[in-house]
């Protein structure tokens, strides 16, 4: 018999639909008539999951209903508008007025559906929903490869901030300009200055990167600029300098900011002039060269410092590229999250699918712990994560345990409440929906006298996701009292 995993994710669906509804008869009868369509259905019993859910999938609809306990359909819809204008959602409710409708429709839905719904004229408002927002997505996408011409293969992310960066590599990337990219170690700045690379003119010639901080001064000048035989006591032969070898193609240089104030100074030379002469040598050497630099600290508090040359830093800083850190796009996670499950995979020779793309997925509660996190080391540290996840997973469905211990540790969900028990006004979603999972969890231990066996029994979870969870929402446990 097939692998269940493996069928589900190989299968050709027709769309993925989250169903949101408190009512377990309308999720089920909404799960069953959809899926015999071959829709791929997710479902939410309340408010606060369906929004978790909506936060780390992509869906082609949401089905939303009105009326739940925690909060009301209105109020999700609003939530969903405020960070996603464009996927369809279609309210269903049992409270059928034409004022419901009107006001619905105004807060951002695209349909409305009464109780009890009529299936074939619903299934073919799904499909007519879908249908039109996967056209305006595919227009939308159309419009951007056709202003920008470019790919970006490497480059994994939706947010906006990403999506900025990207369009203007797109726009720098034909001219000469010097570019500077800063942003915290991890965040991707040499993939970025290989795009700009690989989108330019230049593409088909070579691109060198510099490793500036890791090379003394005196060997770091030899490398850039070359030497002829006899220029120092080592120089046995006569060798060309990365400039050199760089002739018409791009040269990077990663942490700018850690070399010399004497090679600073020549370096200036060759941007202004685009010329060099190797170490010992009296020639001049012509060159055409794109200079890209990047640096994880604030290069203008160096010149005021007096530690980096200012002439050089306006020189380097003709367009400034800054990459935002991992903690400012965490809806960038799950996408990074399957792009480095098939990159690994792949290396291993493991849990692929016959197209070569990963079949394994975080369970709900280490995604959860990813999407925490405040990765001090950007997307390096979340690439090791999945990594390692990889060479531990046994089965498609990788649980929290694989995670790195450090990651476990740093796990522990900090909510902010005031003096009555509240969540402050300006609560993330994040924090909503870690608050409602610790009330629910101290509910169910509560009411079976701190026993974490019955209360994972009471919440329908094992025991071992019940101890991570109580770990990482920092759940005080209580011994069990004699009743």
């Amino acid at each position: 018999m097939p692998d269940p995993v493996t069928q589900d994710t190989t299968a050709k669906h027709r769309g993925r639909i989250l169903v949101v509804d408190d009512e377990a008869d309308i999720r089920e009868s909404l799960e069953v008539l959809l899926s015999m369509e071959n829709y791929q259905i997710d479902l939410a019993p309340n408010a606060t999951e369906g929004l978790a859910r909506f936060e780390s999938t992509a869906y082609d609809l949401v089905l939303l209903d009105l009326m739940m306990p925690d909060r009301s359909g209105m109020d999700v819809l609003k939530d969903i508008r405020e960070r996603d204008r464009e996927t369809p959602i279609a309210m269903v409710t049992a409270y059928g007025s034409i004022e419901v409708a009107v006001q619905a429709l105004r807060n951002g839905a695209t349909n409305y559906f009464p109780k009890p719904w009529d299936n074939e004229k619903l299934l073919l408002e799904v499909e007519q929903m879908i249908s039109a927002h996967r056209l305006v997505r595919e227009n939308t996408q159309l419009k951007r490869a056709l202003k920008q011409r470019y790919s970006f293969p490497n480059i994994i992310g939706k947010s906006e901030r990403m999506l900025r960066i990207l369009d203007l590599v797109a726009q720098v990337a034909q001219s000469r300009a010097t570019i500077l990219i800063t942003g915290e170690t991890g965040t991707g700045k040499e993939l970025i200055a290989k795009a700009v690379h690989a989108n330019s003119p230049r593409a088909d010639q070579v691109f060198v990167a510099v490793n500036s901080g890791s090379l003394p001064p005196e060997l770091l000048e030899s490398t850039l600029f070359g030497h002829v035989k006899g220029a120092f006591t080592s120089a046995v032969a006569t060798r060309k300098g990365y400039f050199e070898v760089a002739n018409r193609g791009t040269i990077f240089f990663d942490e700018i900011s850690t070399i010399s104030l004497d090679t600073q100074a020549k370096l200036l030379r060759v941007i202004q002039e685009r010329e060099f002469m190797p170490l010992g040598s009296a020639d001049v050497i012509k060159v055409d060269v794109r200079i890209i630099a990047a640096c994880n600290v604030d290069l203008k508090k160096l010149v005021d410092e007096g530690k980096f040359r200012e002439d050089l830093y306006y020189r380097l800083n003709v367009i400034n590229l800054v990459l935002p850190p991992l903690r400012e796009r965490k809806e960038d996670i799950p996408l990074l999250v399957e792009h480095f499950f098939t990159k690994y995979c792949r290396e291993n020779e493991k849990f692929l699918d016959p197209s070569g793309r990963s079949v394994l997925r975080f369970e709900p509660d280490a995604l959860q712990i990813l999407l925490d996190h405040n990765w001090p080391g950007n997307v390096r540290e979340l690439e090791n994560a999945v990594e390692r996840a990889v060479v531990l997973a046994n089965e498609p469905i990788v649980p929290a345990s694989v995670l790195p211990d450090a990651l476990l540790q740093a796990g522990g969900v900090k909510i902010r409440l005031d003096e009555r028990g509240n969540l402050p006004p300006d609560a993330s979603l994040f924090e909503m929906v870690n608050d409602f999972e610790r009330r629910k969890i101290l509910e169910s231990l509560e009411s079976t006298n701190y026993s974490q066996t019955e209360a994972a029994e009471k919440l329908r979870i094992p025991l071992s996701t019940l101890n991570q969870k109580i770990k990482r929402l920092e759940i005080p446990i209580r011994k069990r009292s004699d009743k």
